[in-house]
């Protein structure tokens, strides 16, 4: 219970950190992108806006984040409501494949996730933030260790987000919001495909 309430601290303090971070507008031309999922598919968006009405986008923080696993979970238990309206999901994360691994194994995600392995996609999305030294070092303290989970030393996190892109290439809608608890519902999402 204590590391519980400990993560919800940093979680917080996470937040106020994110707070500069904007996101893309609805009405947005999307950035292009690509990358291999957790599968070894070769995913781009224009390739998915072929053969899909929309993409669903959302980027999570990592295996370590609860708030991600629920999201990722629910998006799961709902997937074929989102399929159903010829939508493609798919995750972007910072973490390692191996650490993609486990989050497939604690929410059984059986759609695309692909690592933003140079912050790239985050960046595009304007979803990224750097985290600071001392946050760093409380995480670390509390047995998450940034390094370890994404492969490199910079700190970098994206904001929770998520996007509907129609098949025009355009953002029809956005979730950006940098309270960590706060996601983007499967309602909210089937209702705006």
């Amino acid at each position: 219970m204590k590391r519980i309430i400990l993560i919800f601290t940093l979680v917080i303090m996470l937040g106020f950190n994110a707070n500069a971070q904007k996101g893309l507008a609805a009405g947005t031309k999307a950035p292009s992108f690509s990358g291999v999922d957790q599968n070894g598919k070769k995913i781009n968006l224009q390739g998915l806006l072929k053969e899909h009405k929309s993409v669903v986008l959302f980027f999570y923080r990592g295996q370590w984040c609860p708030y991600c696993n629920k999201h990722i979970k629910e998006l799961q238990d709902s997937l074929q409501l989102l399929t159903g309206k010829s939508a493609y999901v798919i995750g972007v994360t910072p973490e390692t494949s191996d650490n993609i691994s486990k989050t497939i194994k604690k929410t059984k995600a059986g759609f695309s996730i692909i690592q933003d392995k140079d912050d790239n996609i985050m960046k595009a999305y304007g979803v990224n933030f750097m985290m600071d030294d001392a946050t760093f070092t409380k995480y670390k303290g509390y047995g998450i260790n940034l390094e370890a989970n994404n492969g490199n030393s910079r700190h970098t996190l994206p904001v929770p987000a998520t996007y509907i892109i129609d098949r025009s290439g355009k953002i029809k809608y956005v979730h950006f919001d940098p309270n960590y608890q706060k996601r983007a519902s499967v309602k909210l999402l089937s209702a705006e495909l």
